[in-house]
């Protein structure tokens, strides 16, 4: 280094950004989910439920009729489904949890034909993965991409997005349902940092609500310490 001049960019030196950069969330519209599910016909239920319960598409895949609590009103995330193998979530796995069902959810279920040859929600029409064809086999998403995906975007009108953007819609629907990050994270089996940084843009009026909230603590408190004082 000489006296006035930098030899190299100090950038440089200090190593990549540790904070990776935030993803371009273009959740679907409640329009589009309709015409999209219009365009799958029997997979339409499937579409309307990945939107809204957030699982991620490993994980729907390998949902099983047991795993679904009608009475509660939630399902128990255990296991996902991806290139070919099977993975149980060990009991103290983040990933491992209950997901609150709603009305739209429990009505997608009914509308999804029940297979007596599989336990699975949403087995493949077909053999699917590994099987034996009309064995009840795990949906292949890459041939439901190529087959009915992308040709039911197109037909739609709507932009080519992923799937997994399903997810994202989910989580950009509670967030404007009034949801917090805290549950939130806990209901799509993912960290409160990561839900902050990809989503924390969305919680725009969660101060507000925040403020509500002390606002009527501190009010109860008030009456309560009142009454005491009365008594």
């Amino acid at each position: 280094m000489r006296w006035g001049h930098i030899d190299e960019n100090p950038a440089k030196l200090a190593g990549p950004n540790p904070q990776p950069k935030r993803l371009e969330i273009i959740p679907f519209t409640h329009a589009e989910i309709e015409k999209l599910a219009v365009e799958l016909g029997p997979w339409g239920p499937l579409i309307i439920f990945a939107c809204d319960t957030g699982l991620r598409p490993s994980e729907w895949i390998a949902l099983e009729h047991g795993d679904v609590s009608r009475a509660e009103r939630v399902l128990v995330v255990v296991r996902s489904f991806s290139h070919g193998s099977l993975k149980r979530y060990g009991k103290t796995t983040r990933s491992r949890r209950r997901v609150p069902l709603s009305s739209r959810a429990l009505w997608t279920l009914d509308e999804m034909p029940r297979r007596l040859n599989t336990p699975l929600v949403f087995p493949a029409r077909g053999g699917g993965n590994c099987v034996k064809a009309g064995h009840g086999g795990y949906f292949d998403l890459s041939n439901f991409r190529r087959r009915d995906w992308h040709p039911a975007l197109e037909s739609a009108g709507i932009p080519q997005r992923r799937i997994y953007d399903l997810r994202h819609t989910f989580a950009t629907n509670a967030l404007a349902a009034g949801l917090n990050i805290f549950e939130l994270s806990r209901y799509m089996g993912t960290s409160v940092a990561m839900i902050d940084r990809t989503y924390g843009h969305l919680a725009c009026g969660a101060e507000a609500d925040a403020g509500r909230k002390l606002d009527d603590l501190a009010s109860r408190s008030r009456v309560n310490s009142e009454r005491l004082g009365a008594d």
